[in-house]
């Protein structure tokens, strides 16, 4: 499909994923239509279809983009002594990346339930890459002799819960800063998987 005369794909495009990023995570992506990113974009709502078949693809292009760079920034992650080291770090990493992207989360968790059967299993299979990240921590450390977890999916379902909501309620401007809110998660973390 050809693009609009004076089109700049690498700037329209990302425009175009800005404006979506921020309309469905601020009136749901039910309640978003074409037109009105467009209308954010400052562009035709046709022009729209020459970047993504329709608001679906944008939707999944979306929570694929943040689920891929959550799981490689993790990828990144130094090497640690042992399964104690890894899962403070796993906390800390966990607050600290999806404190900078809220609308990303947002969407992430909220507009599930919008995706089709097809792009739900494959942001379903993104999401369950990382957390076998946090579970293979947890196995790590039972085998060390390190914690004492009952079942390690329902860990690491808990564990990624209450670090979530830290994304609800933590404000720069609050009492306590981020180093702060970081280490008492750690310490509710901690308690709850040690012997």
């Amino acid at each position: 499909m050809a693009r609009t005369q004076g089109s700049h794909s690498d700037i329209t495009g990302p425009r175009i994923r800005k404006a979506a990023l921020r309309l469905f995570s601020r009136r749901g992506y039910a309640a978003v239509s074409m037109r009105q990113i467009a209308a954010e974009v400052g562009v035709q709502a046709g022009a729209l279809y020459n970047y993504t078949p329709d608001k679906q693809s944008l939707l999944f292009r979306l929570m694929q983009e943040h689920m891929q760079e959550l799981l490689n920034s993790a990828a990144e992650l130094p090497a640690t002594e042992n399964a104690i080291e890894a899962l403070k770090q796993f906390v800390g990493f966990h607050i600290r990346f999806h404190l900078q992207r809220p609308d990303e989360v947002f969407i992430a968790y909220m507009e599930l339930r919008n995706l089709t059967p097809e792009n739900f299993a494959e942001i379903e299979a993104l999401r369950r890459n990382y957390e076998d990240t946090l579970e293979g921590i947890f196995k790590q450390g039972q085998v060390e002799g390190l914690f004492t977890v009952t079942d390690s999916k329902i860990a690491t379902l808990a564990v990624i819960a209450m670090l979530n909501g830290v994304m609800t309620w933590y404000r720069t401007e609050g009492r306590l800063t981020l180093d702060a809110v970081e280490q008492i998660y750690w310490d509710m973390v901690r308690r709850s998987v040690t012997r």
